[in-house]
């Protein structure tokens, strides 16, 4: 199995690299690590700067997902999970988080606030306009519709 290599660069210097803590792990933690506390409160987007950047091959994608005890413990996630890293992107990876639950959470220096997850994404495919062939047993039935009568 073909394992590709992922380049990354701090970009800020208390910024770590985005790492794995069990080698079986999915995805690699993201982490906070700015010098000012942060404070998300329920209902507030925040955006939280990791310090770091990462190379994603052609044909992957990174896919920044919740961090589990975050938001069990906390009601604290990722907006727009997953959030979407395109290979071409090279810019510093940034946590889009909110809080669901009542109450405020801090997000000090060294959290670890997401988890990247990196994929293939297979073989591009265009977009074909005027062209719909929408014929399927499905149609156009929505959420929810599978199996019902």
């Amino acid at each position: 199995m073909h394992c590709p290599r992922i380049s990354t660069e701090v970009l800020t210097p208390t910024a770590q690299f985005p790492e794995k803590q069990h080698i079986s792990d999915a995805g690699f933690d993201l982490t906070y690590t700015g010098k000012a506390t942060l404070m998300v409160e329920q209902g507030e987007v925040l955006l939280v700067p990791c310090g770091c950047a990462v190379a994603i091959p052609e044909g992957y994608a990174g896919l920044i997902c919740p961090r589990s005890g975050l938001a069990a413990k906390h009601g604290v996630t990722v907006v727009n999970a997953p959030g979407i890293i395109d290979s071409g992107y090279r810019g510093e990876l940034i946590v889009i988080l909110t809080k669901l639950t009542p109450g405020s959470k801090a997000i000090v220096t060294g959290t670890r606030v997401a988890q990247l997850l990196i994929t293939s994404v297979g073989a591009y495919i265009a977009p074909v306009k005027g062209v719909f062939d929408g014929g399927t047993d499905r149609g156009t039935k929505g959420f929810g519709s599978t199996g019902k009568n």
